[in-house]
């Protein structure tokens, strides 16, 4: 779960973590109070959307009086706002943050996040902030430095220390930073984080250490220790596709793309997206339904990728094991029902490939079915290769 920069910012402050002063604003009359209660000489009107990027895409506004915030935040809120995150369609901004200017010297980029290679958390630092991490490490890679932390010790003063100066934070700041890197830390842990990221960190003119950006992404399968953190969810910001699946117990990750793909098991569904696009084809979709799927959770399934109309196709690849096979074949039955008038048909070709359990009274389900666009696949390439040249004879 991800959430705004400025809740963000008041779940590491909690943690002793330091930020500028803030207040949210969601109209523009409430931006200009909170400007005057900032009071500073100059406001940072801030878009707050759930993508990377906001400044270069115009989302970030420094205002030198009342008049400018004014004028910023009319600007900004209700826009659509397209940033290298978001994708062409952008996000539509619907708060803002109002925030102390900062008489900034340097910037730099800290982060921490889950390595899954070492099942450690490591700390990643940068005197490279502001610009997109990504790039950083494609083109200077040198640049970027890593601490693992050992989950018994935690996050160790010597560590903190090495990479206050490996990122070149001047001798009067090191303190600063080796705190607020300690403080960054136990906030990702206390809170089960998968991401706590501050890009830019700020070293000021005063030599006070700042996290003038922040995000925070969580672990979904840990919120429930954290009811705080699942209130502060914006159900707006979110793909209402992905919201629906996760609400129906499945795994669902918009794409893009034509080709929908049903599958069960998360290393199947990447093997599945590879297989589409190795065949010409652009997967709409990652969709993993589980282990334990009943034929009412196919059909929610079926309606969740055919909704919008960005599906021109679906790939069914199921490999039974505690799933069934008749079970997911019944499924696409009652999809049919629920989704046609006739129960005969389904608005997009549908191309299936069945092993495992059941798997011949899967195949004698669909066989026996009056749905007449679903063609039967023997392999997983031969079912990969069907769906992509029928959405391409389509379009």
């Amino acid at each position: 779960m991800n959430i705004h920069e400025y809740q963000s910012k008041a779940v590491l402050k909690a943690y002793g973590v330091a930020v500028p002063e803030g207040l949210p604003a969601f109209t523009v009359d409430e931006a200009v109070e909170n400007a005057k209660k900032i009071g500073t000489p100059v406001v940072v009107v801030k878009a707050q959307i759930h993508a990377g990027g906001r400044g270069k895409a115009g989302g970030v506004k420094l205002a030198k009086n009342l008049d400018e915030v004014k004028n910023y935040a009319s600007e900004l809120l209700g826009k659509t706002l397209v940033t290298h995150q978001t994708g062409p369609e952008g996000k539509k901004v619907g708060r803002l943050l109002i925030e102390a200017g900062s008489n900034i010297k340097k910037e730099y980029y800290l982060s921490f996040v889950i390595d899954r290679q070492t099942a450690r958390v490591v700390m990643m630092g940068s005197e490279e902030g502001g610009m997109e991490i990504e790039k950083v490490a494609a083109e200077m890679p040198e640049k970027i430095f890593k601490e693992y932390i050992d989950p018994v010790v935690g996050l160790a003063p010597f560590q903190a220390t090495r990479m206050a100066y490996n990122i070149n934070i001047p001798q009067p700041a090191i303190r600063k930073a080796t705190k607020l890197m300690t403080c960054l830390y136990n906030a990702f842990v206390g809170k089960d984080c998968s991401l706590a990221e501050i890009n830019p960190l700020v070293v000021t003119a005063e030599d006070d250490v700042i996290a003038l950006d922040a995000k925070l992404n969580f672990d979904d399968s840990a919120l429930f220790r954290h009811p705080d953190i699942e209130e502060l969810r914006d159900e707006s910001e979110e793909d209402p596709k992905e919201r629906r699946a996760a609400e129906a117990g499945l795994n669902y990750v918009n794409l893009g793309g034509d080709v929908a793909c049903m599958v069960n098991g998360a290393g199947l569904a990447m093997a599945t997206v590879d297989i589409i696009k190795h065949y010409g084809g652009e997967p709409a979709n990652f969709l993993d339904v589980g282990g334990d799927s009943s034929p009412e959770k196919i059909a929610e399934a079926f309606q969740i990728m055919l909704d919008g109309g960005q599906a021109k196709g679906i790939f069914v690849n199921i490999f039974g094991g505690i799933n069934r096979c008749d079970a997911v074949a019944a499924g696409i039955v009652e999809a049919a029902k629920i989704i046609s008038d006739d129960g005969k048909s389904l608005p997009v070709p549908v191309v299936v490939r069945l092993e495992g359990t059941n798997v011949e009274q899967g195949r004698k389900i669909l066989q026996d079915s009056p749905i007449a666009n679903v063609i039967m696949a023997p392999t997983m390439e031969g079912g990969a290769e069907e769906i992509v040249k029928r959405v391409k004879a389509a379009k």
